[in-house]
């Protein structure tokens, strides 16, 4: 049996050399400028220690949600660009200016609150986002004309700096997907008929650049591919050459043998058909374990698999582990590399009706967070 370590009950362990591994490897695959996409502290890994390691191994680039995503990274030391796209209604830009965050802009009122932003000698650098088809935020074809030809103007005057044209794809076919791309391209070739000329063009998360080529263009944004998780329902991690970056892991807490009948955990929803032996696993959902997989979780203790036995608390489980040997100490992994024996994030995924991108980001702060490098 692996122990955990004493005095250890919980922890999520981010392999920052898969991380690098990962991002070198779908670098090598794309041949274009990555981004790596570190919102949302990192999916759960972590912001700062996923940017680091990611830049390590060769991008250059880093995006998040929002400027206080962007700006506890520059608090962080991290001084590579760093691209936030989502905004409060009004906000302002100052902090993320005197910072040199660069601003993902979707409406001309975001587009002029950038440029009062700049100082007189340091315009504002930002990405336009373009609607290509997802219906969500994103400059309305209907509005690209205008936008861009402000966009020249603000930039000829010193005020703003266009580094970026991008957009996001459905990924619900790879039909949809080149129709949207061809629209992409229609409003590439607006901007650039209004003067402006973007360092980097971006439409392709993980899932478009590894099966659209077309959609690399010259720089790919790399968030779930990162952390080692596959995009796709039909290949895993290993198919695509990637290693889960995120292992996480309880100590036993308690063992009890109980005789045939006994009811486990609320409601009942599991009783016992014979004597057994019943462990406690100190992860609940508010540990970010999802409740919706209670009976149906996988956990591996001593090498062997198990699944959740009745329903997940908010800070505990059961695990009828029969007439196995587990103590008090023993480690229980709930997912990690399934190349090493364990549970993928993917299957927590579906046990609770939900994707892996869902298990990992949601894993809660009070899940210490240990870094290893293999």
């Amino acid at each position: 049996m692996t122990r955990m370590p004493a005095g250890l009950l919980r922890e999520a362990v981010v392999d920052v050399g898969a991380i690098g591994a990962n991002v070198r490897h779908l670098r090598q695959l794309t041949g274009v400028e990555v981004l790596a996409v570190v919102k949302a502290d990192g999916y759960g890994h972590g912001a700062a220690r996923t940017a680091r390691a990611a830049l390590a191994a060769g991008a250059t680039r880093l995006g998040v949600v929002d400027v206080q995503e962007a700006l506890e990274l520059r608090r962080a030391g991290i001084d590579a660009p760093v691209l936030a796209w989502l905004h409060a209604p009004g906000a302002s830009f100052a902090d993320a200016a005197a910072q040199g965050i660069e601003l993902g802009i979707s409406s001309g009122d975001q587009l002029r609150a950038a440029a009062a932003a700049a100082s007189a000698d340091r315009p504002v650098s930002v990405h336009l986002k373009v609607e290509t088809g997802l219906g969500r935020n994103g400059l309305a074809p209907a509005d690209w004309t205008e936008a861009f030809a402000e966009a020249a103007r603000l930039e000829r005057q010193g005020e703003v700096r266009v580094a970026g044209l991008f957009s996001h794809l459905s990924n619900t076919s790879v039909e949809d997907d080149r129709v949207a791309l061809k629209t992409f391209h229609e409003a590439a070739a607006l901007a650039s008929a209004a003067g402006l000329a973007p360092q980097v063009h971006h439409i392709a998360a993980t899932n478009a650049a590894i099966a659209l080529p077309e959609a690399r263009l010259d720089c790919v944004r790399i968030g779930i591919g990162m952390y080692g998780l596959s995009p796709f329902d039909d290949r895993t991690s290993a198919d695509l050459g990637l290693r889960p970056a995120m292992t996480l892991r309880a100590a036993v807490a308690a063992v009890r043998r109980v005789p045939a009948g006994q009811g486990v955990s609320y409601g009942y929803t599991h009783r016992t058909e014979t004597e057994t032996t019943l462990a406690l696993v100190p992860l609940g959902y508010a540990d970010g374990v999802p409740r919706a997989a209670s009976g149906r979780g996988p956990v591996v203790i001593g090498g062997r698999r198990y699944t959740v036995a009745g329903r997940i608390a908010m800070d505990q489980f059961v695990v009828d582990v029969g007439d196995a040997p587990v103590a008090v100490g023993d480690e229980a992994v709930l997912f990690g590399d399934p190349e090493r024996g364990v549970p993928a994030a993917d299957e927590w995924g579906t046990a609770s009706g939900s994707i892996n991108y869902e298990i990992v980001t949601r894993i809660g702060q009070r899940v210490p967070r240990s870094e290893v490098s293999s």
